[in-house]
């Protein structure tokens, strides 16, 4: 089985799973995000427990630039990266012309223009070695407007809508891509979106590692498309593209509102 993944966004949350999950299964992992110290803990973890090798990269990755140096720097390490889980990402509540400009743009630039770029660059690498595996983070979110988080849920459609265009063109060279659309977990993501009061944050979330392991999974087996819970896919693809565009952005609206 393809041995070495890299994962964006692994100090924490789903990417810190997607790790422990790749190591219990005796893969090499490239742990990349922004804070080293947690980054030190999983990989003295995964190294101890499973008998792994873990290269940690604390780096920021929100830019094309930064994620361009990223790429740089595991091809210095002679490292070849068989999968490549785009995790990292983050989202924004508040009416969008209320919204610091520059923080959506950030979040334009890592949910979005990080990850075709770290996609390109690993997957034109996948290519010469005929095979390899990409499971890129989006939600739910991806298969509506999000009324108070505007920009997030139209970053989460454009990664899904992404990801199954490529794997269709890449399925010829060996690589598959399959977008993972969690629901609700309970992750730092709610307070780092500041969504704490809303009715979202109000549901009850999936556990990381449980989400985590669904979208592994998925990817492993090739699929387009994760959905860790089975009743919202059920309403997402077959409930909500029935009802009114106004209902739904309604819906959305006050389950967002604080």
């Amino acid at each position: 089985m393809p041995n070495t993944a890299l994962i964006t966004g692994a100090s924490s949350g789903i990417g810190m799973e997607f790790a422990r999950y790749h190591a219990k299964k005796g893969g090499d992992l490239v742990v990349v995000a922004r804070r080293q110290e947690p980054l030190e803990a999983l990989k003295a973890e995964l190294e101890s427990a499973h008998g792994v090798s873990v290269l940690v990269i604390a780096q920021d990755i929100g830019s094309p630039e930064e994620a361009t140096e990223l790429f740089n720097t595991v091809k210095a390490h002679n490292i070849d990266v068989d999968i490549l889980i785009n995790n990292a990402g983050f989202g924004g509540h508040g009416s969008f012309l209320e919204r610091d400009l520059a923080k959506d743009q950030a979040m334009i630039d890592l949910n979005i223009s990080a990850l075709v770029t770290l996609s390109h660059l690993f997957g034109n690498d996948m290519k010469t070695r005929n095979g390899g595996k990409m499971l890129q983070v989006s939600s739910t979110a991806s298969f509506m407007p999000g009324p108070y988080q505007a920009v997030y849920f139209a970053t989460k459609a454009f990664v899904t809508s992404f990801s199954q265009a490529i794997d269709q063109e890449m399925r010829k060279d060996g690589i598959t891509s399959t977008a993972l659309c969690p629901g609700l977990v309970n992750t730092e993501f709610v307070a780092t979106a500041d969504l704490a009061g809303t009715g979202l944050a109000n549901q009850k979330g999936a556990t990381p590692a449980s989400v985590a392991k669904c979208g592994y999974d998925a990817m492993m087996k090739g699929e387009l498309i994760a959905i860790n819970d089975p009743k919202l896919s059920m309403m997402l693809n077959w409930l909500t593209p029935l009802m009114p565009r106004r209902q739904v952005l309604k819906m959305v609206a006050n389950m967002q509102a604080k």
